[in-house]
């Protein structure tokens, strides 16, 4: 998903009319064929697709990637070995079934986001299936790859019952979603695309509004000291900037038994992150451990970045780059999630929710340490609004502390809305029939998906609401009785969006 995209924040609900949630009953019987027949199928694809570590390589397009290249071609051996139609085009492919020209799109990524394999039990690249019964994990299961298998074979148990299509079906598999959209947008420019499409890499029932990715970026430049007094020499944490990361790390010069016993005190106090503490000679080495999560879902994980920082904040540290890093972290961002700490840019939307704010990577450069911060804003601000209050709070931080510090290019991306789709009714009593939620109602996210790049485009699972989101954390896994579950909704989805209606 996008840093994204993209996924995900609070369910918001906005009230719409009551419909009925009957499908047709071809579509039940369509579902129940693909669940009977292609369970163990859906999972050997799924193994052979997570095999490959599509990471995006900086400095080397998604086309000349060797691992990018292999995960293509054992796309289009599957693709092929089910009967469908295969072109590549570089950083999109696309894999079709009947020759309709009104067309069906269903968006999603080939690309993952990086895995750490010291923290998964297996290799991140290889489904497991043992290791938690019930569960596959593995890097993709469900961001994007497993949403992949589930729909080849959605589309197979169609082609299976011969269904009559007045809509072709395309499977989009973008391989850079998770770190470059330009050429995606590049395609668009010179492809025209399905009329009506659904995402299926964001969350159930249905997602009509998405908040808008942003990063702010602020080096803090590092100072030499020599001295005797306590200082900070290194502060570090961060992965990715889409992951809220778990992991973070201090290192005290000219630390002694009464520092470390005072932090071990207060480390005690504290629920869902546990810190380890190691004094050799004077340098005392802190470390956090959190729980990493999707960034546009901040209350799923445990911020390692500032639990640290207010393990340190009974201090004022030295301003040399670490500890003006410390000091701007507890004074701005605090343990909150919604900035409300940083001058005046909090603010919610009645549908979409709040803003979070979260740092998320802190870079160690030659001269400076760089703090990336990522925020989701709902809709209710305007993008210079919102610029003009960070770097506000920023100056009026800079000057009242008297410290070395620099903006850089922040980016502020737009929310996104789309409420005009015309299948909207459709995917809610499909994923009403199937799972008893009675009444369900359109989502906001907080995650970006490509559904604002295509026409008529929300997105339809495979995350059920009010679970954690799994696909940017460590151990990452679908359970088998999801990956069942989404297998029976987008079978039937297809069935009754793109089946000639019969009187």
């Amino acid at each position: 998903m996008f840093k994204k995209i993209a996924s995900l924040a609070l369910c918001t609900f906005i009230a719409l009319p009551v419909f009925s949630a009957d499908i047709s009953p071809i579509a039940k019987q369509t579902a129940d064929y693909a669940v009977q027949t292609y369970q163990k199928s859906m999972v050997a694809s799924l193994a052979e697709l997570i095999k490959y570590n599509t990471l995006a390589i900086e400095g080397i397009s998604a086309n000349d990637n060797p691992a990018h290249i292999a995960f293509k071609a054992e796309l289009k051996k599957q693709a092929e070995d089910l009967g469908f139609d295969y072109k590549d085009d570089g950083y999109v492919v696309v894999i079709g079934l009947g020759e309709n020209k009104e067309r069906f799109g269903i968006i999603t990524h080939g690309d993952v986001q990086p895995a750490n394999p010291k923290k998964w039990k297996k290799s991140p690249f290889t489904l497991d299936t043992t290791s938690e019964p019930g569960k596959l994990i593995g890097r993709g299961t469900e961001d994007d790859k497993g949403p992949i298998s589930t729909a080849l074979y959605a589309m197979k148990a169609i082609k299976d019952k011969k269904i009559k299509l007045n809509k072709r079906i395309e499977l989009y598999v973008y391989m850079a979603e998770e770190s470059d959209w330009g050429p995606l947008q590049e395609y668009i420019k010179t492809h025209t695309l399905p009329q009506t499409n659904i995402t299926i890499d964001a969350e159930y029932p249905v997602v009509t509004a998405e908040k808008g990715y942003g990063t702010i970026k602020i080096a803090f430049n590092k100072e030499r000291y020599s001295g005797f007094d306590t200082y900070l020499s290194e502060f570090s944490g961060g992965f990715f900037g889409s992951q809220i990361p778990e992991d973070a790390k201090a290192v005290i010069e000219n630390a002694d038994i009464a520092l470390l016993q005072k932090l071990m005190d207060k480390a005690r106090s504290y629920k869902g992150v546990s810190f380890d503490l190691e004094l050799k000679e004077n340098q005392l080495t802190v470390t956090a451990l959190g729980k990493s999560a999707h960034s546009s879902t901040p209350h799923d994980g445990v911020n390692a970045i500032p639990y640290l920082a207010d393990l340190l904040s009974q201090t004022r540290w030295r301003n040399n780059g670490a500890g003006t890093l410390v000091n701007f972290i507890n004074d701005n961002i605090g343990l909150g999630l919604e900035g409300k700490k940083f001058g005046n840019i909090a603010y919610s939307d009645d549908f979409m929710g709040p803003m979070t704010v979260s740092p998320t990577v802190i870079k160690q450069l030659k001269n400076n340490i760089e703090l990336n911060i990522n925020i989701r804003r709902p809709r209710g601000k305007s993008s210079q609004q919102l610029t003009e209050e960070i770097n506000h709070a920023i100056a009026t931080w800079k000057i009242t502390n008297i410290v070395n510090i620099t903006e850089l290019d922040h980016s502020i991306g737009e929310p996104f809305v789309q409420d005009k789709a015309p299948h909207i009714d459709t995917l809610l009593a499909v994923f009403s029939h199937f799972t008893g939620i009675k009444d369900a109602k359109p989502i906001s996210i907080g995650g970006g998906t490509n559904s604002r790049l295509f026409p008529n485009a929300v997105s339809f699972g495979p995350s059920m609401p009010n679970t954690a989101y799994t696909g940017h954390s460590e151990n990452e896994f679908i359970t088998m009785k999801q990956f069942v579950l989404n297998l029976k909704m987008y079978t039937a989805a297809l069935v009754e969006m793109t089946a000639v209606k019969t009187q």
